[in-house]
This record gives structure tokens, C-alpha cells and sequence, in this order.
């Protein structure tokens, strides 16, 4: 067996971004970067993904392999054909969307209700961000925050935290005093017309802390960035291994942690934590669709090497633009495929466990651990 087609099964993306506003088109080297800086994006039309991407992307709408033959297609196409052929060929059972990127450039994620049935991802940095705004006490701040996520009603299927981002996965105790100092220095930022940022540690450490135990009390997933993203980030401190302390905290024994975009490149250590911690997920996205063909099959063999199969998910990670949903749908099952069927070749796996793995990963881990959508 050289590879199991795993096209007939609808993927369960539970981790995704909304998309650009028409009027705010973002083109293929934009959505299929991390980077910011204007000639890092350039270069990057020089990796292996792009390349690869052109080629996908052309098939699709049947036009020529080259950025301008396919930034014309998607022009003439028009933002709802675009997405209606994305998500057609993807075939996506349902839509996890964390809202928290985007500067008024994107769309709502009700956007996604003509192609898919949607839930939403609460980012807890963004309620704190905008609560910080709106109340000028510190116990203020802490009740409304702790009602927004402890109850976010029944769209929200997770809460998520992109501490990774501002102060790293070093995670420390939750210390109210000095997390209650950084609110009011970030109000006096914002007394004085400046924009605020919560990079500070006292209080991101006391947010993880807060949503850890709201995850517990609801049951929602805490879904955590680890691993590599945009500039804005210092990998070194984005090594899942730095959350153990968390993850194994005697408090939080019963919140189910999602670890995400596979803690690349530290996939091994993330899958370890996902072995021996029963409260720990391990998620496949954003290493797909961004590494190389083989990178990406790399980093699934990695995460198979020690990931329970009924712990290990696949999403999308897809956002900007609908060609980045459809290409990981795409490759995340071609490169499932691949590995499952080595494992099946090496002994580790008979064809029917590989297949039921396939179903497991692609979908039916988020319906069991998210609760949501239900079986059909």
C-alpha cells in the first residue's frame, strides 16, 4: 500500500482564521506567508510551497501556472465563486474560527455559512484587550473577564491563548497584585491615547491561568499556539515542552489542552507531552499546508511516532484567503495518506486501523473531544 486516498472523508477544521474583505484582496504570496516585512514576503515566492501552490491553485481554476494568470482568475472569478470552488474541493464538515486576527480587513466568520457550518474559537487576549478599555477597576476587569469565558455561549466551542506570542510558554504562578499592576499601567497607556499590548508577563501569566480554569469549569478545549507563526514571534520560547508545569498542574488535570500547528518544529516533544499527559491534544495545522511535500510528511511520521492516533488532529489553520483552506485540506490528506500507509507497510498499523486513524484525525477527534458538529 503506497497511499490511502482519504479524499471521501469531511474534515472537522477545528482551527481557523475568517478571510479578506473583497475590497481588501490579499494576494497569494500574502496568504501564503507568515512573514510581514514587504521583500520577505517577496522572497517567499521562491520556497518550495509557493511553487507547489501555483501549480494547485492553477489546476483548480484552470488557468495557467503563474501568479498573474491566477491573480486574473481569481479577479474574474469573484470573491464568492472563489470560495464556493475552495471549499467545494476541500470538503470541510465544519469551521472552528478564532476571530482574534485581522484590523477591520476581514470578513465575519458568518461569511463561511455558505460553504460550511461554523463554531467559534474565543481568544482570550482579545476579551482582555477589549475589556481593559471599557473598565477602570481591576475587580471590575476580573469579573466581566471571568463571565466572558466562562460562559461564551453556545457558538464557542474552545477558548484559545496565543501567549506563545507575547511572553512565551514559560508560563508562570498566577500572582494577582502584580498581574492587577499591569492593568493599570495599561490603562494609563490608554488614558493617554496610546494604543496598548498585553506583553507583559504578570498578567498574561494570570490569563492562562484564568482560561485554563474556565476551560475546566465548561469543558471547552484550550486550544494554545506552540511552535513557529509570524515575525512577531521568538521561537525559543515557544517550545510546547516549556508549558509541562501547566499542562500538569494538580488544578488543571481536567482541562483538555490543544496543542497547535504541531509545536513545529519541536513535534516530537509535543507529541511526548501528548503521550504521557491525558489532557493533552496534539494539532497538525499550519506546519500543513506551509512546509514542503516533505516536511509536511515529515511532521505527521514525527507526530506518529508517539501521539495516541485518538489524540492527534487535523485543521486547516486556514485564513486571508480561501486557496490556503483549500490546499491544506488537500495536501493534509494526501500527506495523512502517505504516512498512514508507511505505518501500515512498516507493521505498525493493519489497512483497517490506518483507515479508521484517517477517520479519527481528520474528523472524528474533534467531534469526540470539541463535542461538536454531532454524527451524521
Amino acid at each position: 500500500m503506497r497511499v490511502l486516498d482519504l479524499s471521501a472523508i469531511a474534515i472537522v477544521d477545528h482551527h481557523c482564521h475568517p478571510i479578506r474583505r473583497p475590497d481588501q484582496p490579499v494576494t497569494l504570496r500574502e496568504a501564503f506567508s507568515e512573514a510581514v516585512d514587504p521583500q520577505a514576503i517577496a522572497d517567499g515566492a521562491e520556497t518550495l510551497l509557493f511553487r507547489r501552490t501555483l501549480r494547485e491553485v492553477a489546476e483548480l481554476y484552470q488557468c495557467e501556472p503563474t501568479e498573474a494568470a491566477i491573480e486574473e482568475a481569481r479577479r474574474s472569478l469573484g470573491g464568492d465563486e472563489s470560495l464556493r470552488r475552495c471549499f467545494s474541493e476541500a470538503r470541510l464538515a465544519a469551521l472552528f474560527v478564532d476571530e482574534g486576527i485581522g484590523d477591520g480587513q476581514l470578513l465575519p466568520a458568518e461569511a463561511f455559512l455558505s460553504v460550511a457550518p461554523i463554531r467559534r474559537v474565543l481568544r482570550v487576549e482579545s476579551v482582555a484587550t477589549a475589556l481593559i478599555s471599557e473598565e477602570s477597576t481591576w475587580s471590575a476587569f476580573v469579573e466581566r473577564l471571568r463571565t466572558a469565558i466562562a460562559t461564551p455561549g453556545p457558538q464557542v466551542v474552545a477558548l484559545k491563548t496565543i501567549v506563545a506570542y507575547r511572553t512565551g510558554l514559560d508560563v508562570g504562578p498566577a500572582d494577582d497584585a502584580a498581574a492587577a499592576e499591569v492593568f493599570f499601567h495599561l490603562r494609563q497607556q490608554l488614558l493617554r491615547g496610546r494604543a496598548i499590548r498585553l506583553a507583559h508577563r504578570p498578567l498574561n501569566d494570570w490569563l492562562v491561568h484564568e482560561a485554563a480554569r474556565a476551560a475546566r469549569q465548561t469543558g471547552l478545549p484550550l486550544q494554545v499556539h506552540t511552535g513557529f507563526g509570524d515575525p512577531d514571534l521568538d521561537l525559543r520560547r515557544a517550545n510546547p515542552l516549556l508549558l509541562r508545569p501547566l499542562l500538569d498542574h494538580p488544578a488543571y488535570r481536567e482541562t483538555r489542552f490543544v496543542l497547535l500547528h504541531a509545536g513545529y518544529p519541536f513535534v516530537r516533544e509535543a507529541g511526548w507531552l501528548a503521550w504521557v499527559l491525558p489532557n493533552v491534544l496534539l494539532d497538525l495545522g499550519l506546519a500543513i499546508p506551509l512546509l514542503s511535500v516533505g516536511g509536511m510528511r515529515r511532521t505527521i511520521d514525527a507526530a506518529l511516532e508517539l501521539t495516541p492516533l485518538s489524540k492527534l488532529l487535523l485543521s486547516t489553520d486556514g485564513a486571508l484567503a480561501p486557496e490556503r483552506f483549500f490546499c491544506a485540506a488537500r495536501w493534509g490528506r494526501r500527506a495523512l495518506g502517505e504516512s498512514l500507509a508507511a505505518a501500515v507497510g512498516d507493521g505498525d498499523l493493519t489497512a483497517g486501523e490506518a483507515e479508521a486513524a484517517a477517520e479519527a484525525i481528520l474528523a472524528e477527534n474533534a467531534r469526540r473531544w470539541y463535542g461538536w458538529p454531532p454524527a451524521a
